[in-house]
């Protein structure tokens, strides 16, 4: 289905959750020597103007990053995001907002590799300029461009992803938030991760999902559970109740494969504190779950350091 655009949710609650862990776990893939490539299998357009098109028509930042963009007593993970996004705008206006290609972009060292995929025409096109017009920007400022080491691929991220694991590298984060506007989505997000995770069992994976009311939606987390992996971190934010019609986000969720050890002592001190920013009633409320799956077939399991 192509009648999803991003836009219009940019920088919503959902974003915050998904983008401030997506943070958090590429500057630990970062503290290591060995470089690593992030994928992103559904990118979207990268970079999004809050005050005009499509952004505008709904405000939807306004549940999200504009609720944390004045605040003083930010915890470390959220300040780390809240800067990234403040760099985007330098006037100190919040008027542009980085989807996930421009975040990793931002934190990707030189010898790291970025890989997009985006199946809509519209924003595929839009990535494209973007990632150009920021290259330039770098040029200006005597920064070399990224050049081949990040490369835009049109087509079904699901599909294309499997091409790429296991990387050159040896290390991958790979982001998974499909639009789930199908609800097939659900279905081909378990089936690419369970090929995923033969090809290259030993990469980091993070899937957003919406909470929703319909039955797929509900029962996602608990079928990645099961996948044969190591360990798993489930989060889930919700800012409100659910409207009695069962229309509207109002919550969503972060499922983390092979996380690192020190994402949900990290999660306990920053996710009370989103609850209280971003909460609209007594139904905001925050999840939190780890566990470890079935270990891949021929491996053994980690000893637990937790």
């Amino acid at each position: 289905m192509l009648s999803y655009r991003h836009a219009f949710h940019a920088g919503n609650h959902a974003d915050v959750l998904k983008h401030f862990v997506t943070i958090q776990l590429l500057e630990y893939m970062g503290q290591k020597e060995a470089p690593f490539m992030y994928i992103d299998t559904h990118a979207g357009a990268g970079l999004y103007s809050l005050d005009t098109g499509y952004a505008a028509k709904n405000a939807e930042y306004e549940t999200g990053i504009a609720k944390l963009w004045e605040k003083k007593d930010l915890p470390k993970a959220l300040s780390d995001y809240v800067r990234l996004v403040k760099a985007l705008n330098p006037s100190g206006k919040l008027r542009y907002y980085p989807g996930s290609p421009f975040c990793a972009e931002t934190l990707l060292r030189s010898e790291d590799r970025l890989r997009l995929f985006e199946i809509h025409p519209s924003d595929l096109k839009i990535l494209g300029e973007n990632v150009r017009k920021r290259e330039m920007h770098q040029a200006e400022q005597g920064i070399k461009p990224r050049g081949k080491r990040t490369l835009i691929m049109a087509g079904d991220g699901f599909e294309g992803l499997k091409a790429l694991l296991p990387p050159q590298q040896r290390r991958a984060l790979v982001l998974i938030d499909p639009p789930y506007e199908d609800k097939r989505d659900y279905k081909r997000v378990k089936d690419t991760l369970l090929d995923a995770l033969q090809r290259f069992p030993a990469g980091t994976y993070a899937i957003w999902y919406p909470v929703l009311q319909r039955q797929e939606s509900r029962e996602l987390s608990r079928k990645l559970s099961q996948l044969p992996m190591e360990s798993w971190l489930n989060v889930t934010l919700s800012i409100s109740q659910p409207m009695p019609d069962g229309f509207g986000l109002h919550s969503s969720g972060m499922f983390i494969i092979n996380p690192p050890w020190v994402l949900e002592a990290m999660l306990k001190e920053v996710m009370p504190y989103l609850v209280r920013q971003l909460g609209t009633d007594s139904g905001a409320k925050f999840t939190l779950e780890a566990g470890q799956g079935p270990v891949p077939v021929g491996r053994k399991p980690l000893q637990s350091t937790r």
